[in-house]
């Protein structure tokens, strides 16, 4: 592995969370993480099976996709995670996975609305789904510009991506981020569980109301403000 050992062994580690959190289905999500000052990422290859994933099967690649190191293909999202990675340089971390909840919110083209204080440890506003790339992008370089749907979104919104770790891609599936893989991993697990919770909560009450504004700015700040207190 070579000089590269490091940031594969980090990236393995990830990606063999995945599927002990109950994240993934056979080879249905990746991992990748970034060493910036070199511009380069390590990400998962392509179709392998968990099970068979080594560290020495880390694939080094560029922020332009590029293969630097590896002898196998990357995953297919390679040039999605590489667009966020050269725009957001203060991610360390992507995960990409088809979560059953958090991917039916994305089928439904629907954003997560904030109901309650587990969200609101996490997110003060809703989760972020972004709208159907259109047939040109589709045609396109469909990998790349799912990139470019998830920083358009964010732009059009006015979202920051250090504070909303988040997105739904529409007719798609769930990223998250975060400083390093850890971080993102666990913000990967979180949405899967506030999905489920929300989509709960529709069924037992259609007509919910989303949380207050106090109770948000409550939950968010005893773990992000200035005065946190949450934890040791």
């Amino acid at each position: 592995m070579g000089q590269y050992k490091q940031l594969r062994e980090s990236c393995y580690r990830a990606n063999m969370q995945l599927p002990q959190l109950g994240l993934v289905l056979f080879t249905f999500g990746n991992v990748s993480v970034a060493d910036h000052e070199k511009k380069i990422f390590a990400i998962k290859p392509s179709g392998v099976p968990y099970e068979e994933l080594t560290p020495e099967k880390i694939v080094i690649v560029d922020f332009d996709g590029n293969t630097i190191d590896g002898s196998l293909r990357p995953s297919s999202d390679t040039k999605t995670h590489a667009v966020l990675f050269k725009h957001w340089n203060k991610i360390g971390s992507i995960v990409h996975t088809h979560s059953v909840y958090a991917t039916a919110w994305a089928q439904s083209l629907r954003d997560i609305p904030i109901y309650g204080t587990t969200h609101a440890d996490h997110n003060t506003v809703d989760i972020p789904c972004a709208p159907p790339m259109s047939d040109q992008m589709i045609e396109g370089n469909y990998e790349h510009e799912t990139g470019f749907q998830i920083l358009n979104c964010f732009a059009e919104r006015k979202l920051n991506y250090e504070e909303v770790e988040m997105i739904l891609v529409g007719n798609h599936a769930p990223f998250t981020w975060g400083k390093n893989a850890e971080k993102a991993v666990y913000n990967a697990a979180v949405l899967e569980q506030v999905a489920q919770m929300a989509w709960l909560t529709e069924q037992i009450n259609p007509k919910a109301a989303k949380l207050k504004e106090a109770l948000i700015k409550k939950h968010y700040d005893r773990k992000h403000g200035h005065d946190s207190y949450y934890g040791q």
